[in-house]
């Protein structure tokens, strides 16, 4: 996937794992699998280290059909899910609706994250209980002067969905940098999912101490491009 194709969800999941820029990102085909740590409730005495796992998942050949029913293979372990568009692609936006509706609309019940560039409808959804994260890509193609009108177009995303919104540069590593409020959100939402998956019993939340991988492995990606 070059980034005037996709939105660059390979990307951004290069750099949530692996905090470095994707040098020659491609497109997506199966599924690819990335692992990032994170620290529950960092600098508190609640503080552990969690494997979450991100699920790149190629979902553009063959079929509508054909390629949905084998999207759904990857909808059973969700635990959250992250909402990728493209700030300089005005569809992508409106994409999202569409691509979180398949996401949530599922029997099976959520164990993982999932990552997608997804029509949302708000009722039929208003007692979602997964954490949902929006991330806007490309920030860096957009000029200076135009930034205001196109984040303000985007901006009903996070209300529309119940979410925090990132908008970033998946090129600039410091656009995640500690303590920035992108990564403040990052953060919350990831501790969202690690209780959405562990319900606390006591003060008991398996953690990396004992060894255990979040979600069994299915920290989920869905690739759109």
């Amino acid at each position: 996937m070059s980034c005037s194709n996709g939105v660059g969800k390979s990307s951004l999941v290069h750099l949530l794992c692996q905090n470095q820029v994707l040098g020659n990102p491609s497109w997506t085909v199966g599924c690819s699998v990335d692992v990032r740590l994170h620290e529950y409730r960092e600098g508190t005495p609640e503080e552990k280290t969690y494997y979450t796992e991100l699920w790149d998942v190629g979902g553009s050949v063959g079929s509508a059909s054909s390629v949905k029913s084998t999207r759904a293979v990857f909808y059973n372990a969700v635990n959250g899910i992250i909402l990728v568009h493209d700030l300089t692609n005005k569809k992508s936006s409106q994409n999202l609706y569409r691509w979180s509706l398949e996401a949530l609309n599922r029997d099976l019940q959520p164990m993982g994250v999932l990552v997608t560039n997804g029509d949302y409808d708000r009722e039929q959804f208003a007692d979602n209980q997964i954490p949902l994260l929006v991330i806007g890509t490309k920030l860096d193609q957009i000029p200076e002067a135009k930034r205001n009108e196109v984040l303000t177009r985007t901006a009903f995303l996070a209300e529309d969905f119940n979410a925090e919104e990132i908008n970033l540069d998946c090129t600039n590593t410091r656009c995640l940098a500690a303590g920035s409020s992108n990564a403040v959100k990052l953060s919350r939402f990831f501790d969202k999912v690690i209780e959405k998956r562990y319900p606390r019993e006591g003060n008991l939340i398996p953690g990396f101490s004992d060894r255990k991988r979040f979600g069994g492995g299915n920290f989920k990606s869905l690739h759109y491009d």
